[in-house]
């Protein structure tokens, strides 16, 4: 077996619907970091599937013939990390008692389907990205994130960035070298940074390891100054008492 695809989230397609069933597949290219094990038609198959295949995320329709897709995931011991796929709003409080991942309500639009795999990697310990450690050698494993900017998923390093500014429905990441835009708000993208991200202000993030002065009013980090907002201040004044 390729070593390559051990490393990856081996994922389980499971749709009585071609068309919605081609489409996941589709979506599911576009991430290097995840593997198509198998693509089913109906709950029976999957089921055989994980007897002799390991899986770590099934997306999973929920309006199937023969056995529906909650019903398969009641029969499982102990179940991988599942993404609900269907047509019905109904279904959602039932899947979330399940603890599934998420619940994506057909068409899946990209972006949608991205919020998704994403809200998985986090959530996953084996996978989610860590912030790095570095051992009494000097060595360390980097701590990324990929975003999608212009139909591309760019790998980006937590440690790269400087900040991340709000501009509407999206965030503008800085690095040293470059900025990245992504579609996201800033409220979600807070939540997939480490600890060592602050948010400053309603539009600014900082990471307090790129900081090299501040006030009770603004951060500068490489002569940029970036306002600290009134109803953040008090706690933003904490945590850079606390890295002094």
């Amino acid at each position: 077996m390729d070593k390559g695809i051990d490393r990856k989230v081996r994922c389980l397609v499971v749709d009585d619907e071609p068309l919605a069933k081609g489409l996941l597949e589709k979506h599911l290219q576009q991430f290097p970091q995840f593997h198509l094990v198998a693509s089913c038609g109906n709950a029976i198959e999957a089921f055989e599937v994980l007897k002799r295949e390991p899986i770590d995320l099934i997306f999973l329709d929920i309006q199937m013939p023969v056995l529906t897709g909650i019903d398969f995931v009641k029969s499982l011991q102990n179940p991988p990390g599942i993404i609900f796929t269907t047509a019905y709003r109904e279904y959602a409080v039932e899947s979330y008692e399940l603890d599934v991942v998420d619940y994506l309500l057909k068409p899946i639009t990209f972006d949608r389907f991205f919020k998704a795999v994403n809200k998985y990697l986090h959530r996953t310990e084996s996978f989610s990205p860590k912030i790095s450690r570095t051992n009494a050698t000097g060595s360390g494993e980097e701590a990324f994130i990929y975003v999608n900017t212009n139909r591309r998923h760019v790998k980006v390093s937590f440690e790269s960035v400087q900040y991340v500014e709000s501009v509407k429905d999206y965030v503008r990441i800085h690095t040293s070298g470059k900025s990245i835009i992504t579609k996201e708000s800033i409220s979600a993208f807070v939540e997939k940074l480490p600890d060592y991200f602050i948010r400053i202000h309603r539009s600014y993030i900082v990471n307090t390891r790129k900081i090299t002065a501040y006030t009770t009013h603004d951060i500068e980090i490489e002569g940029k100054e970036i306002p600290i907002g009134i109803s953040y201040k008090q706690k933003v004044m904490e945590v850079l008492e606390e890295c002094s």
